[in-house]
């Protein structure tokens, strides 16, 4: 059993007492060191809100069989949701099947373990047993600009923010919409901020999603009312879409205290990613089409000199009495472009290199940026335009996506009914208003 999980204790009163500990756990299998904050991009099934209680001859152990009793209900859980029935499995099969225990909340004790949990579930493998449908047919990729206003002013990634912390612990891998979320680091706080979601102007938009890759923007909004210091805080939740931020829904969430705040907002990005899954389910999360066109560009004068220059040319060849001359060979120059690619895996990586490599045209390809269970980056020479280069890798079988020098590539084919997972949420300590 695998855990890779970030909590925050609040404290242990006396050697005998039990020990309040609450946090939100972020697991991604192996790979993750305790304490690590890692993001699960997996699309690994889950399980929330699973309550344990067990006992055990010292706190560690009764932990570990918490633990294990969270991993048999939870595929208890899962099996009833998906076929209707549930099943059971040894603990070495669930051992090997889950992908990472979420720690909701949980009381640490010298000889007992009170919790809810949270399981993760590999997906391929515990679709497999399950014999049910694993594919996700998920959105073109949508760049996330999550705004904070508190205390009356706005943020986005000028500074760090609890909402940006709490979309970063977001797991996107069961949802249906290619959330792009970025780093806020280099140039993020200058060209995705505030002041940028206010403008409709096509052109810019067009300019930051191209730099990073997407087809359209979603505004994910939260405005914090705090009633006085420590104590109860609101949450006034929006999600827009598109440069006009058109409305997809709205709501408010409210907590007792401000140590609930995670809580409050993790619970507001669960009902956020419901309602952009349910519009573009609906057929309203549609890229905006001017976003995809290119306006006219005006010529340079050494292209308008070359234009008249090749025209001459053509004119003189056309009206010349000579024998037709033997054709040259034409020079192809050969360029250099940047491919994203989906990597979830090593052996997904591999093919990909191999697949890109037996394009023709291809000189080389050779990955620069390595990003398993995201996306990876190859630097690929080609003999031919970027336009070509798109044409060819389309005849091969792959869907692209193309911005400034820049292709996203993903394999094509049809995908089964989308099966959203939704992200954990602490909805037990935020009430709807």
């Amino acid at each position: 059993m695998q855990v890779s999980r970030f909590s925050a204790t609040v404290g242990l009163v006396g050697a005998l007492a039990l020990a309040g500990v609450t946090g939100m756990g972020l697991a991604q299998g192996s790979g993750a060191g305790a304490g690590a904050v890692a993001v699960d991009a997996s699309g690994s099934f889950e399980v929330s809100g699973v309550q344990v209680d067990v006992k055990g001859k010292d706190a560690e152990s009764a932990r570990q069989g918490g633990w294990r009793l969270a991993q048999r209900k939870g595929w208890e859980m899962l099996s009833q949701r998906l076929t209707g029935r549930k099943s059971m499995l040894p603990d070495g099969t669930l051992d090997a099947l889950s992908a990472g225990i979420v720690v909701e909340r949980e009381q640490i004790g010298p000889d007992r373990y009170i919790a809810k949990l949270g399981v993760l579930f590999d997906r391929a493998r515990a679709g497999a047993i399950l014999g049910v449908s694993t594919q996700v047919t998920r959105s073109p990729p949508m760049l996330l600009v999550p705004l904070e206003f508190s205390g009356g002013v706005g943020r986005v990634f000028e500074r760090e923010t609890a909402w940006v912390r709490a979309w970063n612990r977001f797991r996107s891998g069961g949802s249906t919409i290619d959330y792009v979320r970025l780093g806020g680091t280099g140039p993020d706080a200058l060209l995705v901020n505030a002041g940028q979601t206010l403008r409709r102007g096509r052109n810019w938009w067009r300019t930051v999603l191209d730099q990073y890759g997407a087809s359209d923007v979603l505004v994910a909004e939260v405005q914090l009312r705090r009633e006085y210091p420590g104590g109860p805080v609101v949450g006034v939740f929006a999600a827009n879409h598109g440069p006009d931020r058109k409305p997809i829904t709205s709501f408010a969430l409210r907590v007792d205290n401000a140590d609930a705040l995670d809580a409050l907002l993790d619970a507001g990005i669960q009902r956020i990613d419901a309602a952009y899954q349910q519009a573009l389910a609906g057929g309203l999360l549609r890229a905006d089409a001017l976003l995809a066109t290119r306006p006219p560009r005006v010529k340079t004068e050494a292209e308008k000199q070359a234009e008249a220059e090749a025209a001459a040319t053509a004119a003189a060849a056309a009206t010349a009495t000579s024998a037709i001359p033997t054709p040259l060979p034409t020079s192809v120059s050969t360029a250099s472009y940047t491919l994203q690619i989906e990597t979830p895996n090593v052996s997904a990586l591999n093919a990909s290199e191999s697949a890109v490599r037996g394009v023709p045209g291809v000189r080389s390809a050779a990955t620069t940026s390595l990003a398993l269970g995201g996306v990876s980056v190859m630097r690929v020479s080609y003999d031919g335009s970027i336009a070509g280069l798109r044409a060819a890798l389309e005849a091969r079988g792959w869907q692209v996506q193309e911005g400034a020098g820049v292709l996203r590539i993903r394999r094509g084919g049809p995908a089964a009914a989308p099966t959203p997972q939704s992200a954990p949420g602490n909805s037990s300590a935020a009430t709807g208003g």
